[in-house]
């Protein structure tokens, strides 16, 4: 099986903001500063992932997310979780659920930076931090389990993000 992915768990979009002119260059400096956040700041700055972030504190990988990689992150949005069956998420959150919590947010990273160019037209079998095997698809966009890619390509200082609309279950 041809694996180019493995690795560590969370978070999500570019940060909001407009490109600045660099007054001595004329260069813009939005994409300098959006490859200088990590992946937990990026995805505190867009407001869209706050259940995933208080999920990756809960189970003890934000610093490993913000100070460790290069990472892939297949980030579910708040709406993801949301969907959930009522009390899912409230129950994974207990400290007595933490190996449970690590597993399933470890199922949405895996090791090193992939772009969604990389994987167009191929279909590949990856190994994520968890151990477990994530379906990736690029022949008709991207999607990993079945689930779509919403927006590809976030670029962090450690890593890039994949927004998905659900959440990867084991």
């Amino acid at each position: 099986m041809k694996r180019i992915f493995a690795a560590a768990a969370t978070a999500a979009l570019l940060s909001a903001g407009a490109a600045h002119a660099d007054h001595h260059g004329g260069k813009d400096k939005s994409a300098s500063m959006e490859e200088k956040q990590n992946i937990v700041d990026t995805a505190a700055a867009t407001g869209q992932f706050e259940t995933l972030l208080a999920a990756a504190q809960a189970a003890g990988l934000a610093e490993t997310l913000a100070t460790g990689g290069p990472f892939t992150v297949f980030a579910p949005t708040d709406e993801a979780f949301a969907a959930l069956p009522d009390g899912t998420v409230e129950d994974l959150l207990k400290p007595e659920n933490q190996d449970q919590l690590q597993s399933i947010l470890l199922l949405h990273v895996v090791d090193g930076k992939t772009w969604s160019k990389d994987l167009d037209g191929q279909e590949l079998t990856v190994t994520a931090k968890n151990g477990g095997d994530l379906m990736i698809d690029g022949t008709d966009g991207v999607t990993v389990n079945g689930i779509d890619v919403v927006k590809a390509d976030v670029k962090a200082s450690n890593g890039v993000i994949h927004v998905i609309d659900e959440v990867i279950l084991p």
